[in-house]
C-alpha cells in the first residue's frame, strides 16, 4: 500500500545539510522539505552520523566556532535525529561489507533504509544503492 502524504519521510545526507548551510545549489529543495516538515506534511530525518560528519567537516574547514554554531542551528530545524539501534547497526554492517561505501555513508544509508525514507544527497557514490532505497539527488558539485 503506498504511503500517504503524512507518512512520507526524507532523510538528509551530510551533503544535503551542508548544501543548506552553505547556500549551495539544491539548498532550496532542502528548505522546501523543512517547510513541509514544519507544517507536518512530511517527516525530515537526519542520521546521528550526519550530525558528527557535518560538524567535523565544518570544524576542519572553518573552525570550531562555526562547527558549534552549526550544531546550535541543527537544534532549531524541524528534523528528527535517528540514533543507533540494532536494525541500523546490522544494515550498516551489511552495506559496508557488500558495497564500496565509507563507514559514514553506510550508517546514513542504513538509517534511510530502516526508516523507509527517501535519501536526499549530493553524493554520486549513493547511486550504487538505488536498488535498495529511493534517492533524491541534489545537483552534484562540478
Amino acid at each position: 500500500m503506498p504511503a500517504t502524504k503524512a507518512e512520507r519521510k526524507y532523510l538528509l545526507d551530510t551533503s544535503a545539510l551542508l548544501a543548506l548551510w552553505n547556500a549551495e545549489r539544491g539548498s532550496e529543495f532542502v528548505e522546501k522539505l523543512l517547510h513541509q516538515s514544519l507544517r507536518k506534511k512530511i517527516k525530515v530525518l537526519v542520521s546521528f552520523m550526519t550530525y558528527m560528519e557535518a560538524t567535523y567537516r565544518l570544524w576542519r574547514s572553518r573552525g570550531q566556532g562555526i562547527a558549534k554554531e552549526f550544531c546550535i542551528h541543527l537544534n532549531t530545524l524541524p528534523i528528527w535525529r535517528i540514533d543507533l539501534d540494532e536494525n541500523i547497526l546490522f544494515k550498516a554492517a551489511e552495506l559496508k561489507a557488500t558495497k564500496n561505501l565509507s563507514v559514514a555513508d553506510s550508517w546514513i544509508i542504513a538509517s534511510a533504509v530502516v526508516h523507509q525514507a527517501t535519501l536526499v544527497h549530493k553524493d554520486p557514490e549513493f547511486e550504487q544503492v538505488k536498488d535498495l532505497i529511493q534517492l533524491w539527488a541534489l545537483p552534484y558539485k562540478v
